[in-house]
């Protein structure tokens, strides 16, 4: 059974890559998966709703509700990094080429565009638990019981059950963590259960008001075999509520101490990476630890310096420099950029200031004049096209220049276009700072390294 699960998964994605290369030959190049490298830990990442999906949910929602969930989404991040733009350049400090893991991932489409999924082991003995990664956030959570009727989301997985885990641990409200959560972003008091206790309470609200609060605790995390991570700061949820999808919780891949890749730094060293793959039926990775600087894992990056806002230690800040479309650059002047953008693995759409946007925009339209173009539908996306009738779609590339000059040519037509409009919007004005949504990152390995103070680029890494 699990021979025939594969051989489909491969069908499906070879018929997929077969249609794109019809389309765009000369454009778009299928490339092999990472190859593994024992440096890292590593965890395969796919569709949410692909054939691969461990946990596959039904009912993917429409294009129209994708986007609006997306909007609220980039809208939330915009306005907490508001009047706080004032980031710093790390220092490039050396990191240690320390052990590290890789896990799959794969690509989702649902539940305020936070679209990709990895499968965990939680608790002893481990239950398997897929969950939503985001750099954009920073506490991980998982549904737990027990669960009132109403008070939890229907998930694909059992809710994990902390009383049959004999690692599970709930954190006391009159403690040095509780204290910590409650001085950041998440605290949310302390909840009294039965004998008397008083325990520690988290609480999240996200970009599209979905909310989730329960009891922080720790727990053992198992990677993948034989990589784990001890007493794992982590959101036992109990109340849930907001358009969720059936997955089984979040893993929050931000810059804020309650995140992984803060809480397993002195295990994995601190730098991070991933590769989202392009299509549903894909698979790309999640790496925590940087790549061995002997390994062929470690060539091929184009680098950029990371910048940081330090009142919002979630974010990861990066500086665009240029635009091209079609291999000519756009006239947009650096004031443009000049807030910055965060690159954010949750959000869909990338936001570009007003200026960038209309240069960018006007040039793309130009260069697909040949098709017709669609009227605005969906309130996000304004350059959509009909390509009723073409067996050949010619696309232009889009390239994406920093600073420090790491540019990259984004993937055609998977990083540029989503169900034939252009992957980019309008995120107001020149002084509001953007994001770099996840379609743009497609089919790169990203390598977050803070310690470094740089964010790397490896193109056909998935």
């Amino acid at each position: 059974m699990a021979y025939c699960h594969l051989l489909v998964c491969i069908l499906l994605c070879s018929s997929y890559y077969s249609i794109v290369l019809a389309v765009n030959l000369n454009k778009f190049a299928v490339v092999p998966a990472t190859s593994s490298d024992p440096n890292r830990a590593s965890v395969p990442l796919v569709h949410r709703h692909g054939p691969c999906a461990p946990s596959a949910a039904s009912g993917k929602p429409s294009l129209a509700e994708r986007l609006r969930r997306d909007r609220a989404r980039a809208n939330y991040i915009v306005t907490k990094a508001a009047g706080r733009t004032a980031a710093t350049t790390l220092s490039d400090t050396a990191a240690g080429d320390g052990g590290g893991t890789s896990i799959p991932a794969f690509l989702g489409d649902s539940v305020d565009s936070l679209e990709y999924v990895v499968t965990l082991g939680i608790g002893t003995p481990a239950v398997q638990q897929t969950v939503l990664i985001d750099t954009g956030s920073d506490l991980s959570w998982v549904q737990c019981k027990p669960c009132d009727a109403g008070e939890c989301y229907a998930q694909k997985d059992p809710l994990f059950d902390p009383s049959s885990s004999s690692s599970y641990a709930s954190i006391p409200c009159n403690s040095d963590a509780c204290r910590k959560l409650e001085a950041g972003s998440y605290g949310h008091g302390c909840t009294s259960v039965s004998g008397g206790a008083s325990l520690c309470e988290y609480g999240i609200e996200y970009g599209n008001r979905a909310t989730t609060t329960g009891v922080y605790s720790t727990e053992t995390l198992t990677l993948k075999p034989g990589v784990v991570v001890a007493s794992f700061g982590f959101g036992c949820g109990d109340h849930q509520h907001g358009p969720y999808d059936k997955f089984d919780g979040l893993l929050g891949l931000g810059g804020a101490p309650e995140s992984l890749v803060s809480q397993t730094s002195s295990q994995f060293g601190g730098p991070f990476s991933y590769c989202l793959p392009p299509t549903s039926g894909g698979a790309g990775f999640l790496a925590l630890g940087a790549p061995n600087s002997r390994s062929n894992a470690a060539a091929g990056f184009s680098f950029t310096p990371m910048r940081r806002i330090p009142s919002v230690p979630t974010f990861y800040v990066v500086t665009l420099t240029g635009i091209s479309v079609g291999g000519e650059p756009l006239a947009i002047p650096p004031s443009a950029f000049s807030s910055g953008m965060v690159i954010d693995s949750g959000t869909v759409i990338t936001g570009l200031p007003a200026t960038a946007y209309a240069a960018l925009r006007s040039a793309f339209r130009s260069a697909m004049s040949e098709y017709r173009l669609l009227p605005p539908s969906n309130g996000v996306l304004d350059t959509c096209y009909d390509f009723t009738g073409h067996t050949n779609v010619t696309v232009p590339k889009v390239a994406l220049t920093f600073s420090g000059g790491a540019t990259i040519d984004l993937a055609v037509p998977a990083g540029v276009l989503v169900d034939g409009c252009l992957a980019f919007a309008g995120a107001g004005t020149d002084n509001t700072i953007g994001i770099i949504g996840n379609v743009n990152q497609r089919t790169f390995e990203v390598l977050y390294d803070s310690g470094k103070g740089i964010v790397g680029f490896r193109a056909g890494a998935c």
